[in-house]
């Protein structure tokens, strides 16, 4: 049996809040996972998860994990985030308008410093923030102020030095516990909440890494002993924990390994292995920073929409930003506000309607990339 836990707001438990993490952590990595240990990890996932949930609101009613005051400008914000020493600042002035400051010693960025990468007519806000250590989304070395601001991230970039794979899997845990969940989509899971009867569960697909009892005993965990859950996709105990917290950020990431023009080929191809990068550069050099560029473009997904003047024709010359899934909605925010409520309809031109010069009067209308919009308001 797990234990369960009451975590008072004094000092003197902080410590015991440690200890007891790393019992449940030691319990976890101890225990071989099978059919007849699945159920008991995954309710030990779920009160380590209950665990931290209740430290964090404790710890952001007294105010922690602030996140450094930037304005959000451009068409995205993509933040990156690593060790200290590991290239932040010299890729932030290779690929933007920045100056951030450069020494060879750790901590030379003690704020959050933003550049603008311009590139395809998108202009994107980098964010060059101080390193991470160990332990940062529990507070250790300004981590939650540099976690929390990655958080209003469209993407995050997790810059590695190629001297230090090891920092890989710690750089993803202290993201991981911070709530952003990258490269990954929400789960297919809808939970309602209901006054009496019970559990209710429905499943569209056959799940093969989680069993019935265990879901119902995290959700029990969380206190939801009466609500419906409809699951459409084979997830595991984890992504039914995040489901239930609804606290998590699904963002797309990239993994850029740097300082690659410092070792030999063998030992590149040694450490790439041991990280599987996205993209390897040298920040130093200019090496790989043109394609780096790209490859944020492509991951933030960006489409084309052109705007058409009535009685006009359309401008094809420099198009709206826009990022895929955006609707007339989204459009009419980023060129006024008063749109929204001033919108009779718009007449698009492109792949998401049936013909040519379709009148949409619904704000909820997907566009596609090299769509044209001409908007009627009031």
């Amino acid at each position: 049996m797990v234990q369960q836990y009451n975590i008072k707001d004094t000092k003197s438990h902080e410590s015991a809040y440690d200890k007891k993490v790393k019992e449940l952590e030691e319990e976890l990595s101890t225990t071989k996972y099978n059919k007849k240990t699945q159920g008991h990890i995954g309710l030990v996932k779920a009160k380590l998860a209950k665990l931290k949930e209740d430290y964090q609101k404790k710890a952001s009613s007294k105010g922690g994990g602030q996140g450094f005051s930037v304005k959000r400008s451009g068409d995205a914000t993509v933040i990156m985030v690593g060790f200290p020493s590991v290239g932040k600042s010299t890729l932030l002035n290779a690929i933007t308008n920045a100056n951030s400051p450069i020494g060879a010693y750790a901590f030379t960025t003690l704020t959050c410093i933003p550049g603008l990468l311009e590139i395809n007519h998108a202009k994107i806000q980098v964010l060059d923030v101080p390193g991470i250590v160990e332990g940062a989304a529990t507070g250790r070395g300004r981590g939650k102020e540099v976690l929390a601001c990655a958080q209003s991230a469209d993407l995050v970039i997790i810059l590695l030095d190629v001297f230090s794979p090891g920092h890989f899997n710690i750089v993803q845990k202290e993201i991981h516990d911070t709530g952003l969940r990258l490269n990954q989509k929400p789960p297919q899971v809808k939970i309602g909440k209901k006054v009496r009867g019970g559990i209710d569960l429905g499943m569209t697909v056959k799940l093969t890494k989680i069993n019935e009892e265990t879901i119902k005993n995290i959700l029990k965990e969380f206190r939801m002993e009466n609500c419906t859950i409809v699951i459409r996709e084979d997830i595991t105990d984890d992504q039914l924990i995040d489901v239930i917290e609804g606290n998590k950020k699904y963002v797309p990431g990239i993994i850029v390994l740097n300082k690659i023009d410092m070792v030999g080929k063998e030992e590149l191809e040694r450490v790439k292995e041991l990280v599987n990068p996205d993209i390897c550069i040298s920040a130093e050099q200019k090496i790989g920073t043109e394609e780096l560029k790209q490859l944020i473009f492509k991951k933030l997904e960006f489409m084309r929409v052109y705007c058409k003047e009535i009685g006009k024709k359309a401008d094809m010359t420099v198009p709206l930003i826009m990022r895929r899934g955006n609707t007339l909605k989204d459009v009419c925010m980023k060129l006024h506000k008063d749109f929204i409520f001033k919108f009779r309809f718009a007449r698009i031109w492109g792949k998401s309607v049936k013909f040519q010069s379709m009148v949409v009067r619904k704000l909820e209308h997907k566009l596609e990339d090299g769509d044209i919009v001409e908007l009627h308001v009031k």
